[in-house]
């Protein structure tokens, strides 16, 4: 059973919430984030990239980065930018972007839940890029940036989410980017006992975006673990900042391949070594080649577009090796390309789908050789491989409306 509790938030104000809001911390370079925070003053990226308020030489590891973002969660509340909800809630948190709406609930996971695998991953994580967030969250004191979780529809939370939205809500504002966020506040006790009752009946949850934010949440709960006398288990450590969607209100987008050259062929070579196995039949435009269905995929290649579909049978029954990326990695990008390991080749690059294919076009012109549009994962595809306790290849989805940090802070002491 899954465990979802709510907490008592540390929030903007109202009137402040599309001014604090802020894209994630890992969308930007240092000198992005500078930008940003210079253009907006109260953009939690002052807190969530704190180096940007030191000078450009300054170690963004070092303790005092990282104490200057807790010093600046206690100015802000000082000031008024921040307000407290002294009382444990839930919130639903509805993103729009191009007519298209998704509602998620934002509360808090159990650590346990995470270490006994009733939360699904469907990634590796990586130490170095752990240990910053790790710092950051240990030392503010607070957990600032929501994982992103999925869960399988469930009729009791659905029609609980529904009455509630018919409420007024507490956050109404559009980003830059286009993206209009509602959020609601439930604070009624008794409709918060429902919704954690809903989602214990669930088997699990689901990592869909955050893999490196929720490892470093669990790392810094071990932490306070090992140096408490006494648990009782309702430590706020032990639960951390979530905002859980249901299967049916996500979409995944493609997450496309580049790559810079074709492995000492030349491409008349590389057509005739992929004719092997695929049917590449040239197109007019990128919109021809987008992918319609699982299986065919896009490639551009010398300022031409082409769809692939397979010759062959190419599906095994096996939930990570039927993926269009594995496809695409075992049949073409290791065998003709040479790309062993995507993880780590720096011939290789990946573009999310919000791009569009234009963007291939464009690093075609610039730096890559050869590129490839992908199909999307689907959600049963995320959950299959996840149900198993297996992982995907890199890059193997891609979310969006990204999930905005500062509007919910999880403090853990």
């Amino acid at each position: 059973m899954a465990i979802v509790k709510p907490f008592p938030c540390l929030r903007p104000d109202p009137t402040l919430a599309g001014r604090v809001a802020a894209l994630p911390y890992d969308v930007y370079s240092r000198a992005e984030a500078r930008e940003v925070t210079k253009e907006e003053p109260i953009s939690f990226l002052n807190i969530d990239r704190p180096e940007t308020q030191f000078s450009p030489d300054t170690d963004m590891y070092s303790r005092p980065v990282y104490e200057r973002a807790a010093a600046l969660i206690r100015e802000w509340e000082g000031k008024g930018i921040f307000v407290r909800d002294d009382a444990p809630c839930f919130y639903l948190w509805e993103e729009t972007m191009e007519g298209r709406s998704q509602t998620g609930i934002v509360g808090c996971s159990a650590v346990d839940d995470y270490l006994s695998g009733v939360i699904c991953r469907h990634e590796n994580t990586r130490r170095d890029k752990e240990e910053d967030r790790i710092r950051h969250i240990d030392i503010t004191g607070a957990q600032t940036g929501p994982i992103f979780l999925a869960f399988r529809d469930s009729e009791e939370i659905r029609v609980l989410m529904e009455a509630e939205k018919k409420k007024d809500c507490l956050y109404r504002f559009t980003t830059k980017e286009g993206v209009l966020h509602r959020v609601w506040r439930i604070a009624d006790p008794d409709i918060c006992r429902q919704l954690t009752e809903g989602f214990a009946a669930l088997p699990h949850t689901y990592i869909a975006d955050g893999h490196h934010r929720a490892a470093s949440a669990v790392e810094v709960a071990k932490m306070r673990r090992e140096k408490a006398a006494v648990q009782t288990g309702e430590e706020p450590y032990q639960t951390f900042l979530s905002v859980l969607f249901p299967q049916s209100e996500l979409r995944i987008m493609d997450y496309n391949r580049v790559v810079k050259d074709l492995n000492g062929r030349t491409s008349e070579a590389f057509l005739s070594e992929l004719e092997k196995e695929w049917v590449v039949t040239p197109v007019a435009n990128a919109r021809e080649a987008k992918p319609a269905k699982k299986l065919h995929m896009g490639m551009y290649l010398d300022g031409q577009w082409y769809t692939l579909s397979p010759r062959v049978s190419m599906m095994t029954g096996d939930a990570v090796e039927d993926l269009d990326v594995s496809i695409l990695q075992n049949r073409v990008l290791a065998p003709i390309l040479g790309i062993s390991d995507p993880r780590t080749d720096e011939r290789i690059g990946f573009i999310g789908g919000i791009r569009g294919l234009r963007e291939l076009e464009r690093r075609c012109s610039l730096d890559m050789k050869v590129a490839f549009a992908m199909y999307p994962t689907s959600m049963e595809e995320l959950f299959s491989v996840a149900d198993e306790g297996r992982l995907m290849p890199p890059k193997s989805t891609w979310f969006e409306p990204k999930l905005l940090s500062g509007l919910f802070i999880h403090e853990i002491g």
